[in-house]
């Protein structure tokens, strides 16, 4: 049974783009053991991240995310049984909306900055299905 996972979360310590370079480099190392696929998207100290996979491994890898203290403010957005993945060829996929066009993200939300914890879940996955689709994920390792 394949799951989809999206959640939100906030840095507990600002990151630099060294800190969020090794992030994905973990990421990128243990995700295709598991199985999991997805992307990582941020902004400021703001987090947003979909899992898919086997839902025993996104499960567990979802519940070492809650108890990282390097995370805070943890909230599950949306959680599906799914038959296909839609983030399939990325271990990882990567985007810093810092550098994504602020109309893109205003399409999805009252301002043009990321703020996963004031719109749905469905509504953050339609904006990561456009950065898909517009080739601003990066990554596909």
């Amino acid at each position: 049974m394949m799951i989809r996972l999206l959640y939100a979360s906030r840095a507990a310590q600002p990151l630099s783009p060294e800190a969020i370079d090794s992030i994905l480099a973990q990421s990128r190392a243990h995700n295709p053991a598991l199985g999991i696929t997805g992307i990582l998207c941020h902004s400021g100290d703001l987090f947003l991240q979909v899992l898919e996979g086997g839902r025993e491994a996104v499960n567990g890898l979802y519940n070492e995310i809650v108890r990282d203290e390097r995370h805070l403010d943890v909230q599950l957005l949306h959680y599906e049984e799914i038959t296909e993945r839609r983030f399939a060829g990325w271990t990882m996929g990567h985007v810093n909306l810092a550098k994504v066009n602020p109309s893109v993200l205003l399409k999805y939300s009252e301002k043009p900055v990321l703020d996963p914890y004031c719109v749905s879940g469905r509504v953050s996955l339609a904006l990561l299905e456009e950065l898909m689709a517009t080739a601003h994920i990066i990554g596909r390792a």
